[in-house]
């Protein structure tokens, strides 16, 4: 297969690994009844003047399935990151104890579940309009290279591997789909 040809595939392949990571990464946001330190990355803590993530700046540990314990490096900031978990309206109250923060991760509702999944099947759906754009673009690459002068045959390879790129992909995203679900809805 040509060079350029090659190129396309690897790079639509690349495109759409990423597009997995980056769902997984979601997923992990969304809680699913256990506690995690995945669930407080987009916190952000007023960091003497600068807005710092919360793990730049404290240890997070999930000592139980239902609790994090956020432990800062300076006890100064202890307040800040209290009042950041607070301000980021993520449904947790921490508790100060002078030493750590305690957040108690309360179990979700059947209507708090529900609404997980509805929000991970937005991601799901980001993610597979992400791989079907690499595929258009991958695509439109072809048509180019055929353009210039890459054989028919050789095209047509290219559009069968991309499409199959594509299903590979689509079907890996269906199946951490149904595994997220699960994972939200078992109590």
């Amino acid at each position: 297969m040509n060079e350029e040809v090659t190129f396309v595939v690897e790079e639509a392949e690349e495109g759409m690994k990423n597009a997995l990571t980056h769902l997984d990464r979601e997923f992990q946001k969304i809680r699913a009844g256990k506690a995690s330190p995945a669930m407080l990355e987009g916190v952000r803590v007023d960091y003497y003047g600068s807005m710092t993530p919360i793990d730049q700046v404290s240890n997070i540990n999930t000592p139980d399935p239902r609790q994090i314990i956020v432990q800062p490096w300076e006890k100064a900031m202890l307040v800040p990151i209290e009042k950041a978990i607070l301000a980021a309206n993520l449904g947790f109250n921490p508790q100060n104890n002078g030493e750590v923060l305690r957040i108690m991760v309360p179990p979700l509702t059947e209507e708090r579940r529900r609404d997980l999944v509805k929000k991970a099947k937005t991601e799901v759906e980001n993610a597979k309009v992400t791989v079907r754009n690499i595929r258009r673009s991958a695509m439109d690459s072809g048509k180019k290279l055929e353009k210039e002068g890459i054989p028919e045959d050789e095209i047509k390879t290219l559009e069968k591997e991309i499409q199959n790129l594509t299903d590979t992909f689509i079907s890996k995203i269906d199946k951490m789909f149904e595994a997220k679900e699960k994972d939200i809805m078992t109590v």
